[in-house]
């Protein structure tokens, strides 16, 4: 029986009971779905799937997303600092500064899920821990003046603006984004208040990585404005701290949630994820919403 048990804090619950290397029963998936918008970060003990159990369970919130080339299962990033033979077998700088992911695409993101097959050790504890903040908290918590002023305002993301700024700044050893991904993937608009489809309640989408301005503000005032949001949404209350055990399976809302990868672990210190992405292509439509959270067959009732 699926067993949902919150943190206490503002984001997080342990969820059992369940098999995921199983298909999810259509009441299982209403009740991982719903406490998904509830918590925004679901913990799955014991899960250590393997690369196509992993997008054969995310693939049940949608269609995932496929960045680059991949040597595994379509959809599959690994995430590592380990090296074999002098070539790394993952991606060691992943998700290391407060963003939420695929705000850049035509199409949101929408769910994360990772499984831990390495968590780095030190004195017994574990490190690389992920950090979240509670975007769905920060925004009730906002001045209803400001509230008022960015109710229709968009904002326009850009993932090349992330990806030079890891190049650049952060010295990554990530190659440039090509010409064809770049037309691929170009700046998109987006609300800066966007009304979340599982709880109704509103959001705060935007996030330090990727807006580049607020469309139809002067740069100064765009920038004064989104420096306002970023050092309201991170402010301690809202924040909730992950640590990692080989074998957990996390799930998190990309549109509830900003999150950071703590670097807190050197190149000997071993940590290796393998992840999914999955786009918000149906989460947005309302009989799927509806179908889903009822425990009947979403798939049966989306319009396509």
């Amino acid at each position: 029986m699926l067993n949902i048990k919150p943190t206490g804090e503002i984001l997080g619950a342990t969820v059992t009971g369940i098999d995921l290397r199983q298909p999810m029963s259509n009441a299982d998936f209403a009740g991982v779905l719903r406490a998904l918008g509830e918590y925004g970060v679901l913990r799955f003990p014991d899960q250590l799937l393997n690369p196509k159990e992993l997008t054969q369970f995310s693939a049940r919130f949608w269609q995932l997303q496929v960045l680059r080339t991949t040597k595994h299962e379509p959809g599959i990033s690994v995430l590592s600092n380990i090296v074999v033979n002098g070539e790394p077998i993952g991606v060691a700088d992943a998700g290391q500064f407060w963003h939420t992911d695929m705000t850049y695409n035509r199409v949101r993101g929408f769910v994360n899920a990772l499984v831990a097959y390495a968590v780095p050790m030190r004195d017994g504890k574990p490190l690389g821990a992920t950090e979240f903040t509670n975007t769905q908290a920060a925004y009730a918590d906002l001045p209803d003046d400001v509230k008022r002023k960015l109710a229709d305002a968009t904002a326009i993301h850009d993932l090349n603006k992330s990806w030079e700024w890891l190049i650049n700044v952060k010295k990554s050893p990530r190659k440039p984004l090509t010409a064809e991904e770049r037309r691929e993937r170009p700046p998109v608009s987006q609300p800066v208040f966007l009304t979340h489809p599982i709880t109704g309640r509103k959001v705060i989408y935007v996030n330090p990585n990727f807006v580049v301005n607020i469309e139809g503000m002067a740069e100064a005032e765009s920038e004064q404005m989104l420096e306002y949001l970023y050092e309201h949404i991170l402010k301690p209350k809202y924040r909730y701290m992950n640590h990692w055990t080989e074998g957990d399976l996390l799930i998190w809302d990309h549109l509830g949630t900003w999150h950071n990868a703590v670097a807190d672990y050197g190149p000997n210190e071993y940590r290796k994820m393998i992840r999914c992405q999955v786009m918000a292509d149906r989460i947005f439509d309302p009989e799927f919403v509806r179908s889903a959270l009822s425990g009947e067959d979403a798939t049966s009732s989306l319009s396509i």
